[in-house]
Parts: structure tokens; sequence; C-alpha cells
């Protein structure tokens, strides 16, 4: 009796064990992707393991833009700079005849856009500058409240990937801490990242502006400035994270060829490594690019990582779902 209760206690021990494990990545299918982050996460927190490691070197790196959150038909950081644009119109009547002002202010965010770089940085300075930190803040908290994707109608905030959500929470009970490094500006990913990624401020890591201390009206503020301190995109984000963490991560997330020196650092380190590329292949539920899309390019990446044995994730075929509902 006390043998076949002991057999009874096992058995129901090694029901729950293949259930909680079925549970894992919900929104994911059984396939090799889904394998190969839980293998590596089991090695890495197995006592006794030979690629186990301890809780404070755990950490992960998550680009944003195509790897968290969508990316098409542009960043969605560009969609809040044209807004802003139009909010501050009335006080700049120059824009009306100045480019690359005068086409956002006509709606013809492709001509906006042509003069590439350089005319992104001048919005971006004209548009983020000369406010407090706190007051950029609250301007991008009620801005991404409210703002809504050009294709879906959803808020942006509802164009995240369950898939990804789980695998951030999955990590995170594992002993993981996440960081986002994202070529997007650190000043407007922070305001919303904890409440959207459970992701806190101080572990993003971003583009940035110059910054400086004043005294207005007799309170200490910071202001932003109309200089760009750092770009952390390439060869930036290896730098960004080793200025902000000062640990090189265990396991690195990305989507385009801006994310490959992240996975090539992260991955040259010593012991288990882990590298994921979330490859967009659903033209029906999200959008397929890759090698030659103008946003989040996956060429080189995408090669490198069949070099390398890097894990892919073919969004259609590996996901069943990819958004959560609108609103939430």
């Amino acid at each position: 009796m006390k043998n076949l209760l002991l057999k009874g206690m096992l058995a129901l021990l090694l029901l729950a064990h293949a259930a909680f494990a079925a549970d894992v990545l919900p929104s994911w299918n059984d396939v090799a992707s889904k394998r190969s982050i839980i293998a590596f996460v089991d090695a890495v927190t197995t006592p006794g393991s030979k690629d186990f490691v301890p809780v404070p070197e755990r950490i992960a790196v998550f680009d944003n833009d195509g790897t968290l959150w969508a990316e098409q038909p542009m960043y969605f950081q560009a969609f809040f700079v044209f807004d802003r644009i139009k909010a501050l119109a009335p006080q700049h009547p120059e824009w009306k005849t100045r480019e690359p002002f005068a086409s956002v202010l006509k709606g013809d965010l492709k001509a906006a856009l042509a003069g590439g770089e350089h005319a992104l940085v001048e919005m971006v300075m004209a548009t983020h500058a000369g406010m407090t930190t706190d007051e950029f803040d609250q301007i991008v908290r009620d801005w991404i409240a409210t703002a809504r994707h050009p294709d879906t109608g959803h808020l942006f905030t509802a164009m995240v990937y369950q898939p990804m959500l789980e695998l951030l929470d999955y990590l995170r009970a594992n002993g993981f801490k996440t960081f986002i490094v994202s070529g997007g500006g650190i000043e407007f990913m922070r305001p919303w990242s904890e409440r959207v990624y459970g992701i806190p401020p101080e572990q993003v890591i971003g583009s940035s502006g110059g910054l400086k201390y004043e005294v207005r009206d007799g309170t200490p503020v910071i202001v932003k400035l109309p200089e760009i301190d750092f770009v952390d995109d390439k060869a930036g984000k290896p730098a960004g994270i080793q200025r902000h963490i000062g640990r090189r991560p265990i396991a690195a997330f990305g989507n385009s060829d801006g994310d490959l020196q992240m996975l090539q650092w992260t991955t040259a380190g010593k012991g288990a490594r882990f590298a994921l590329y979330v490859h967009h292949t659903d033209a029906e539920r999200e959008y397929a690019y890759d090698r030659t899309s103008s946003i989040g390019r996956l060429d080189k990446g995408l090669d490198e990582a069949a070099e390398k044995g890097w894990t892919v994730v073919d969004m259609k075929n590996d996901w069943t779902v990819i958004y959560l509902p609108d609103g939430k």
C-alpha cells in the first residue's frame, strides 16, 4: 500500500511538471526555437550543471523595434516626432516653407524622410529639445496613451508581440534581469517600458541627446539639449551595454542587422550563450520583410545566424498569436 501511495504521488508530480512545462511560452508552437530557449534556460539555471550561471550574471538584452513591438511601416518614434511637429507648428510659422517640416505638415511623410538620417535628426532635435525631462516624460505618456497605428488602428502599445512578453516573463521567473537595448530614444522608451514590458526605466538603454542641469523658477530641472550624445545602434549597442550594465549579457535578442554586433558580442563571451533573431515572415498577421527592407533590414544577420547556429524565429510558423488585443 505504501509503495502504491508513493508511486501515485510520483505520478502526480510528474504530471504537474509536464503541465507546467506545457505552459512555458504558451503562444509558441512546439518548434525548434521554443525548445532551444527552454534548453538554454534549463542549462544555465540548473545547479550542478556545467553551464550553470549565477543569478547576478543572468543578463538578457532585447532590441525594441521589430523585436518586442512592430516597426512597420516606420519606427513608431517617427510617428511621435511627426505628431509633435504638427502640435508645435503654430509656434513655428517658418516650418510651412522649411523642409523637412513642410512635408510633414502637408502629410507627405515619404518626402519628409527623403533627407535620410540628417532630416530625422533635425526633426528630433526641433521637437525634443528645450524642455525638461519631466515635461518630455509627460508628453510621451500622453501620446502613447492615445496614438494609434496607421495600418491597424490599434494603440501602438497593442502592437507588442505576445510571444515576446511571455519570453520576458519566463526569463525573469528564472532569475534573469532583462534590458532593452534599442536605437530608439532612451527618454522616449522609459515612460512606458515598465507598464508594457515589465522593464523599469533604469534597465532601458537607447540613443540619447545632451542633458543639462538648470534651476528654473527656483526648481532644479534637467533640460534636453539640441544635440546627439550617443547613438545606440549597430556597434553602439555593445558600447551602450558596457556603459550602462557593466556585464556582458549571456542572451541577446534582435531582429535586424542593427542588432548584429550586440549578438556577436554576447555570444563571444565564455560559457553558455544564446542569440536569437526574430524573422518577420508573416505578411498576413504582421509584415514580411528581411534582406531588402529599408526598415529593420535582416541580411548579414540572417547569414551569420545560419553560420553560427543562432536561433531564428519564423513568426508565421513559430507563433500561434502575434499581438495582444487592442487596449491591453
